[in-house]
């Protein structure tokens, strides 16, 4: 038998320089600006995660910004509603996703219409016909429908109006799409009248989704193993490390064994295992659900930080703070910033400041403190526009 491929070895400081290229997170202005950018940024990630929690500004926009240094809100919205460039849907959450991506998602969508979903299993044929008969006559948001009886909840997150749940039922069967977003606030449109279409993309085969997942994690994350791959996606597993040990038998891909790591096995592209260094003065202050933060085990690895997202933990539990945002100077995380918007009177605040990895280091500490105060103002700015 042909001798296995030993894996390339990989120190953890090349590891974050190639990962935070991958991210664009090591350059100013890496996408332009605009609703251009907006596109371009989720293509390139592949996805940007959606959450409802507003102690500071929502992570979708967070996120954006953290890489189109003047990101607006109305960008994301002329992408999604008019330029119809990204769309909404699951991936290991709910996330904005390149609309031309939309046939990975097809056949998720009528696995849903064929079988239903779980979270939706009290939605029954007459809530799906009222809400169908609505949306056929136009756009349609929750608060244009009152004459719902609510009913208990099944788990701690679903709705009591019976027709939210059933227009969620056909966006996740492909039916509906979200058209526009106020706030948290969904328009529901049908997905065909959306995107214009005479006839639906093609779904994707099984084998050009493994295909995409394995693309698109080696495209944001330069560095890859199962785990990163396939987060929160366990099903993947098997078919993704069939196509893995494919391209490396055929030289596409190189193994490398990752400071650390132990036996979990990563691999990367052979050209991006040298990249170029990075603007070592920015300073980036991050979601906790950021694609660089989001997988916790792997940004632990990596950087070294295990971040705690602590808004669910009893408070005198807590570590960092409520929603603590993890803080990337340079290819370093140095500290988490506990922040809170104070809308009514225009001030972000600063709930709690921890120092983390180089940042414990007191020689260190005022001109990371400066730097860091110096984005704040920016970050504040952002925070309190529009």
């Amino acid at each position: 038998m042909p001798r296995a491929t030993e894996p390339l070895p990989l120190n953890n400081a090349s590891a974050r320089r190639i990962w935070l290229r991958a991210q664009r997170l090591d350059m100013p202005s890496p996408f332009g600006e605009g609703a251009a950018a907006v596109a371009a940024a989720v293509d390139h990630l592949g996805y940007v995660q959606i959450d409802t929690i507003n102690v500071i500004e929502r992570c979708h926009h967070h996120i954006l910004f953290s890489r189109i240094p003047n990101y607006r809100r109305a960008d994301l919205k002329q992408a999604q509603s008019a330029d119809k460039s990204v769309f909404e849907y699951w991936t290991h959450a709910l996330s904005y996703i390149p609309s031309k991506d939309i046939g990975f998602f097809l056949p998720a969508m009528k696995a849903h219409k064929r079988e239903g979903h779980k979270w939706f299993s009290s939605v029954t044929p007459s809530d799906t016909r009222k809400v169908m008969r609505l949306l056929r006559a136009g756009p349609l948001t929750i608060r244009d429908i009152d004459d719902d009886v609510l009913t208990e909840k099944e788990h701690l997150w679903q709705s009591r109006k019976p027709s939210k749940r059933a227009l969620q039922l056909a966006f996740y069967g492909g039916v509906a799409t979200v058209s526009e977003r106020t706030g948290m606030l969904k328009t529901y449109e049908l997905m065909i009248r959306h995107f214009g279409w005479d006839k639906p993309p093609k779904p994707a085969s099984a084998s050009a989704f493994i295909a995409y997942l394995l693309d698109r994690a080696l495209r944001s994350q330069g560095i890859v193993s199962l785990e990163s791959i396939c987060h929160l996606d366990a099903p993947s597993k098997k078919a993704v490390r069939r196509l893995i040990d494919a391209r490396v038998r055929r030289k596409e891909l190189v193994p490398l064994a990752l400071e650390g790591a132990g036996k979990q096995e990563h691999w990367a592209r052979s050209d991006v295992l040298e990249p170029a260094e990075g603007d070592p003065d920015l300073v980036h202050i991050l979601s906790p659900f950021d694609p660089l933060i989001i997988q916790r085990k792997r940004t632990e690895l990596i950087f070294g930080y295990g971040h705690r997202f602590e808004a669910y933990v009893p408070k005198q539990k807590r570590l960092f703070g409520y929603f603590a945002l993890p803080v990337l100077v340079g290819n370093e995380i140095v500290a988490a910033l506990d922040l809170k918007t104070d809308r009514q009177n225009k001030k972000l605040l600063m709930q709690k400041w921890s120092w983390v990895g180089p940042g414990k280091k007191q020689a260190a500490r005022k001109e990371l403190k400066r730097r860091i105060e110096e984005e704040l103002d920016r970050f504040e700015r952002f925070q309190l526009a529009e």
